[in-house]
């Protein structure tokens, strides 16, 4: 055991975790709250975690813990001042160990408050907003143990305390969920007219503003899609729904469940999207800016896959081919003619 969990806090704190290795590395932890054995060994093993850089989490002033991007400390700024070597993992080790606490502590108080009756939190509740930017990702954790991936230019709004009765957050853009199971108490997505409920499945939601469609797709669970106009699907494993605005009926389809919030892994992935939907997502994801010359050409549908980390330039020419276009460009503003 307290070898594995040594692997994952190395993973963990390079930022190199795979989906899987980070959903068990959080399992340890919220386990922790509860099991005085593995709290011990949590605590051991970051007291040993001294890397030369930042660590790869935070918890902020509500106790919640967030995945950060890695930063070094090796800078010119501080050669300067010739730190020495010795105080400054000391230094490095007192903070790691401190964040250690900080997030046993959380936990255990979090598992205290659940299991505690007459918990009246939900009135009290304030509303925390996270957000992206172009070509960003963020990982959160919620109170519930759920944890989400927002990919670029998106936004999630969420209560620091859940009602008793039901989980509700509000999304704009493109999130992964895998939502921690709680009997009788749903979680609910909002994005404009569109619901999604569930009590504990995974499941990718994309919802840009501007796009035609609320693209919702399951990698496990049963996932219920809902318009307010009355219509209702529900969804499995391996299925997908698009829902346009109201009195347009959605188009439901098989998907490859390994393929649901590719993005996560860097790859990203378009089966027959509209070209137009296609270049707004790469705009998001690289930071650039796409024009058409031929207006016409953004509504052909297009069907490919490549690696995020190919770069604008040749996901472009992919798209050129594709469209037998071509691609010109000066700084960050890309052309398709």
């Amino acid at each position: 055991m307290e070898e594995r969990l040594r692997y994952l806090f190395r993973r963990y704190a390079d930022n190199a975790c795979t989906y899987k290795e980070l959903e068990e590395l959080f399992h340890y932890i919220r386990e922790s709250g509860n099991d005085d054995t593995l709290r011990s060994c949590i605590n051991k093993l970051y007291n040993e975690l001294t890397e030369e850089g930042s660590p790869a989490t935070h918890v902020d002033e509500k106790g919640r813990l967030f995945l950060n991007e890695p930063t070094w400390i090796s800078t010119p700024a501080e050669t300067e001042l010739e730190l020495d070597e010795k105080s400054r993992k000391t230094s490095w080790k007192g903070w790691l160990s401190m964040a250690a606490m900080i997030i046993l502590m959380a936990a255990t108080i979090l598992f205290i408050r659940k299991n505690s009756p007459g918990d009246q939190r939900g009135a009290l509740s304030s509303v925390t907003k996270k957000s992206t930017n172009r070509s960003e990702s963020k990982f959160i954790l919620l109170e519930d143990s759920t944890s989400v991936w927002l990919n670029a230019a998106s936004s999630l709004e969420f209560p620091d305390h859940f009602d008793a009765g039901k989980r509700e957050v509000h999304l704009t853009g493109e999130a992964f969920f895998d939502v921690k199971h709680a009997d009788k108490i749903p979680f609910i997505i909002y994005t404009g007219d569109v619901s999604t409920t569930v009590l504990g499945t995974a499941f990718n939601i994309k919802a840009y503003p501007g796009e035609k469609n609320v693209t919702v797709s399951v990698s496990r669970g049963i996932v219920k899609v809902s318009r307010k106009d009355g219509w209702v699907a529900m969804l499995t494993k391996g299925q997908q729904v698009k829902v346009e605005e109201e009195k347009k009926e959605p188009q439901e389809k098989a998907i490859v469940p390994s393929e649901v919030a590719a993005w996560q892994q860097g790859t990203i992935v378009y089966e027959d999207e509209m070209l137009s939907s296609v270049l707004a997502d790469l705009q998001r994801v690289y930071n650039v800016n796409i024009r058409v010359a031929n207006q016409s050409m953004m509504d052909l549908r297009i069907s490919t896959s490549f690696k995020k980390d190919i770069g604008v330039d040749q996901a472009l020419q992919v798209l050129c081919k594709l469209t037998d276009t071509e691609l010109k460009s000066v700084y960050s503003n890309y052309v398709i003619k």
